[in-house]
């Protein structure tokens, strides 16, 4: 999170930015509303002997009620948005359930003879200190479902009614320390304009339901609760990941200004969706949508989308307690692809760490799993379980229209090695007479600069290569984008990412195979010129960028984007090729769309 000062209003309270996590596109204006949940405190209160049963007993009763409650919840998101969301409640549910936890309250309240909120939160609050030193986002999440569960549990058991926020009534900008999935089930669209957080991760299942639901939210903003009071006016941007509060006269017109303009952006959708995405001397460039989950499919395909260039499917993990079994992952990767068709679908096989494996396989969390043991690397290690999703992945592939991509690959044996254990599904499958496409393709996630510098070697290995700009940027400037102290370090116009960029799509063309791009630097309308001018023959975004992006394309040529190429790859500097970048922009497309990108 970020801070700085903008001026004052009119009414002489100082403006300010608040930068977090951008958890939702969107444009909200609004006045805020403080969710002011305070912790209930939990003390500490002895029991006699004769009293331990009935405690128990209580503790158990709370633990259905909360259960049954959590259990109404998933089945009005399934009904609302749809079944595969409301998995996103099982861990909570597994929680309740976990007799590791039960039993050590139980046998907790029998030695000691407290209460069961005081034991339960004491046992709970041992399993968080474990996780807390954590960096990763899953473990994050499980932090959050934890503490979320016991809040629920603990009103239960002191008999406090859970304030929803359904009774919410006019239109408000939510602000809270945290919120659960629970309470962006229960918001009204038409009440909550936006919400902002203190924490959260991009990543979370309260970013995935806001998302789901087209609620503009910006999350991870450490100390925004504490910064705003009830009334004050407010600006949320979830596609920029930030909040203005008490913003003056102009500011707010300059975002009514851009909010209007992403409505109008959203109209001309109708216009744009069954146009290609081609320059206007007929260079055509695949504009794809990357997804975490089947259902985001209609949405991409209702904002234009070409096909599925990236399919994240360790979100079908991340939305469950567990590994999805084999028809649960052929059931979902079919069904994409029959939404698709006759499109393609790019699946992604699961880009998960150690960490996420440890109840399958025993081993300890990883200080840095971004280095670490993680996607293809623990895949390859664990095979049976690989094997699993390749054979889901090759028996929805009848159709032929979906394509294999390995992440993570930093030189050619391992990529080697996963396309053996593919040719092993294969023949299993032959030999069971199980149809799948013999042709199926197979490519690559160019995401570690290794990869990038072995692209000629590569590329003689697979049919496709699809640039991972988030990692690569990261992995190539040696910058966490998640840590805030050097967040401002992590730039994808940093000369040396453009260069292995425009290294590998060169490589790639040289060998014959198709080169695309799928970070967040293919939904960046400020790069898209540049990457088409750079020869990329693919671009994978956000579903709503897609008809920024393609209107783009279709407004220049080829040559014209070849030539602005050439000028920012002999740039030295980070400043020189944004400023160049941004004048380039404002000449195509007017200065009042300038301001968007600066």
């Amino acid at each position: 999170m970020s801070l700085r000062s903008t001026g004052k209003n009119r009414n002489k309270e100082v403006c300010t930015i608040h930068r977090g996590i951008a958890a939702s596109p969107g444009v909200a204006i609004g006045k805020a509303f403080l969710l002011n949940r305070e912790a209930v405190e939990v003390k500490e209160e002895k029991i006699s002997e004769n009293e331990v049963q009935r405690e128990i007993l209580r503790l158990k009763k709370a633990l259905d009620e909360t259960k049954k409650e959590l259990s109404k919840i998933k089945e009005k998101v399934a009904k609302r948005i749809d079944p595969d969301h409301a998995k996103i409640f099982d861990p909570q549910i597994m929680i309740l359930e976990d007799d590791f936890i039960n039993d050590a309250v139980i046998e907790r309240i029998k030695q000691s003879r407290n209460n069961a909120e005081f034991v339960y939160k004491k046992v709970i609050d041992s399993t968080i200190q474990i996780l807390s030193s954590s960096q990763d986002e899953y473990l994050k999440e499980r932090i959050l479902d934890i503490n979320t569960v016991t809040s629920r549990l603990i009103y239960n058991l002191l008999g406090i009614k859970h304030l929803t926020l359904e009774s919410i009534d006019s239109p408000v900008i939510l602000i809270a320390r945290t919120l659960s999935p629970g309470d962006v089930v229960h918001m009204k669209k038409e009440s909550v304009l936006g919400f902002a957080t203190d924490a959260g991760g991009g990543t979370s299942h309260v970013a995935l339901l806001a998302k789901s639901m087209e609620i503009p939210a910006v999350v991870g903003l450490k100390n925004i609760f504490d910064q705003v009071q009830n009334d004050q006016s407010i600006i949320l941007d979830g596609t920029r990941g930030e909040v203005l509060i008490c913003p003056d006269e102009e500011t707010l017109k300059e975002f009514e200004k851009r909010r209007k303009y992403i409505l109008k952006k959203t109209a001309e959708l109708s216009e744009l969706k069954l146009l290609p995405a081609e320059t206007l001397d007929k260079r055509k460039i695949e504009l794809s949508a990357n997804i975490e989950l089947p259902q985001d499919t209609d949405s991409a395909l209702e904002y234009g989308a070409e096909g599925i260039g990236l399919f994240r499917t360790e979100y079908l993990y991340l939305a469950q307690s567990d590994l999805p079994t084999e028809e649960e992952q052929y059931q979902a990767y079919q069904g994409v692809a029959d939404k698709v068709y006759p499109k393609s679908v790019i699946l992604r096989t699961f880009d998960l760490g150690g960490d996420k494996f440890d109840a399958h396989t025993g081993t300890l969390y990883e200080m840095n799993p971004f280095l670490g043991w993680r996607a293809i690397r623990a895949c390859l290690d664990l095979p049976e379980i690989f094997k699993i999703q390749l054979r889901a992945m090759l028996k929805a592939s009848s159709k032929e229209n979906i394509k294999i991509m390995f992440p993570m690959i930093s030189e050619t044996e391992e990529l080697k090695k996963a396309k053996a254990l593919l040719e092993e599904v294969k023949e299993e499958l032959r030999k069971k007479k199980t149809p799948f496409d013999e042709n199926i393709e197979v490519g690559i996630m160019v995401e570690i600069p290794s990869a990038a510098l072995s692209a000629d070697s590569l590329a003689k290995e697979c049919d496709f290569f699809s640039i991972g700009t988030n990692d690569l940027i990261q992995y190539t400037l040696a910058v966490d984008r998640g840590n805030e102290r050097i967040a401002h370090l992590y730039q994808g116009f940093h000369p040396a990412v453009l260069k292995l960029v425009k290294q590998t799509i060169d490589a790639g063309h040289r060998n014959g195979v198709w080169v695309g791009l799928c970070g967040e630097m293919a939904g960046d309308p400020l790069a898209t010129v540049l990457l088409v001018g750079m020869g990329v023959d693919e671009l994978s975004t956000s579903a709503m960028a897609i008809p920024e992006v393609k209107k783009i394309i279709r407004s220049i040529t080829f040559e014209e984007a070849q030539e602005l190429a050439q000028q920012i790859l002999n740039l030295s500097t980070v400043d020189e090729i944004k400023k160049h970048l941004i004048a380039d922009y404002a000449k195509r497309f007017g200065k009042d769309n300038k301001s968007k990108l600066e």
